[in-house]
């Protein structure tokens, strides 16, 4: 199954405007994961551009698996269609699909590991 499929007959689409944001780095709203599933955004962390989402990319993901506040600023290059992923569904996809809950612990390794590459290094004193 591919990965996109598993958010094919999920009702709640969200359609965000080319230069519009879907959540900004800071905002408190970290219930909600997202699937993008037409266009192309950017994840921003502190006015940086950290990755490029396509088709199938997933973004809040962080805020479904430890909840406080957006680590970053999705912004759509295009006009955008986002699948809302809930809490409950969010469970039932990882309960149900072993596949689902492997790919968003590789995005939240890989993304992690990019994080990492661009903090700067710090000597010791």
């Amino acid at each position: 199954m591919v990965f996109f499929e598993l958010f094919a007959h999920n009702p709640t689409i969200l359609r965000i405007p080319a230069g519009q944001t879907l959540f900004r780095e800071g905002d408190a709203d970290g219930g909600l994961m997202y699937v993008l599933s037409a266009g192309n955004a950017d994840i921003v962390i502190g006015n940086r551009v950290v990755e490029h989402l396509q088709h199938g990319g997933i973004v809040g993901e962080l805020g479904l698996v430890s909840p406080g506040p957006r680590s970053a600023t999705v912004l759509a290059i295009s006009d955008c269609e986002f699948v809302a992923i809930d809490e409950a569904r969010f469970q039932f996809l990882i309960q149900n699909t072993p596949f689902f809950a492997m790919q968003v612990m590789r995005v939240m390794a890989e993304r992690l590991r990019a994080t990492d590459r661009l903090m700067p290094v710090v000597e010791e004193v």
